[in-house]
């Protein structure tokens, strides 16, 4: 079986750089997801943002998930739960404009980090776009710029928790799903694990790998690269021992950004055919 895809930054400014870039174009191509390390942001503000993020779900979200566990009697059900999540969740809106100073409950140095991660991931998120443009064979630039609306990207983060899940069997952390955007970035925790791809029909697990990335498509990025990036189906496996935590941020194409193949990618059959409508998606958050 294949590896799944893990990805040295650091080898891009080196003699490896050909190889590091092939590897990124085939996870593209083949897997829709890879794991980044060295990747530019500090391991100290991972550290911190991590043990930020699992204070306040202690602290201010825990006793809530389990109340909502006993309200709807999840800890006895006998049958599989197909309208529900395992998770405990918060959304922060950093682009067009943030929300962080809105969310309640967030301490104001936790508001302050979650404000500096961000802006680190927008950079990441940047610099893997142009790296993409490069494979592909676009100018630089050219997915950041399809991303812009009349302000500028989509860009937000989902803080999520899963907690010990006492049916593991019959409920999901996370069902399965496609995301609609461009391209997302996952701090994940490193030591419990849940995060799994479809690929070749088979659930794959995503490694939990300490201080690393994990980049996955979107949709929409499918749409521009022609269909040649993928867009793939993953999901969360509930646990039954410890609580994974989950960072993901979502850096898309802004509500009014009309999305279409990079005309560069599309040759004179599938453009008679139109495979892929011009659209636009507000994302409503």
């Amino acid at each position: 079986m294949a590896t799944f895809p893990v990805v040295n930054m650091e080898k891009l400014n080196g003699e490896e750089r050909g190889e590091t870039m092939n590897l990124i174009n085939d996870a593209c191509e083949n897997w829709g997801f890879f794991e980044i390390v060295n990747h530019g942001i500090s391991t100290e503000l991972l550290d911190t943002v991590e043990k930020m993020t699992k204070g306040h779900y202690k602290k201010c979200m825990e006793d809530r998930f389990k109340d909502m566990v006993v309200s709807k009697g999840l800890e006895a059900v006998q049958n599989q739960i197909d309208d529900l999540d395992w998770e405990s969740t918060f959304y922060i809106r950093h682009l067009p404009e943030s929300n962080i100073s809105e969310i309640p409950d967030l301490e104001d140095e936790y508001r302050k980090v979650m404000r500096e991660f961000a802006k680190e991931l927008e950079k990441l998120a940047e610099n893997i776009l142009d790296i993409f443009c490069e494979n592909l064979g676009l100018e630089k630039g050219y997915l950041k710029k399809a991303f812009y609306g009349a302000k500028g990207p989509t860009f937000g983060t989902k803080v999520s928790n899963y907690p010990p899940c006492p049916k593991p069997d019959l409920i999901k952390g996370l069902r399965a799903h496609t995301d609609a955007g461009g391209v997302i970035l996952l701090f994940q925790d490193d030591k419990v694990s849940g995060l799994q791809l479809l690929k070749d029909n088979k659930w794959i697990d995503v490694p939990p790998m300490h201080h690393s990335i994990v980049i996955n498509l979107g949709d929409q990025l499918e749409v521009i690269t022609n269909g040649r990036y993928k867009s793939v189906m993953h999901r969360v496996i509930a646990q039954p021992d410890g609580t994974r935590m989950s960072i993901a941020s979502f850096y898309n194409p802004g509500s009014d950004a009309v999305i279409y193949p990079a005309p560069q990618l599309v040759n004179k059959e599938e453009e008679k055919s139109n495979i892929y409508p011009k659209f636009n998606l507000d994302y409503g958050t």
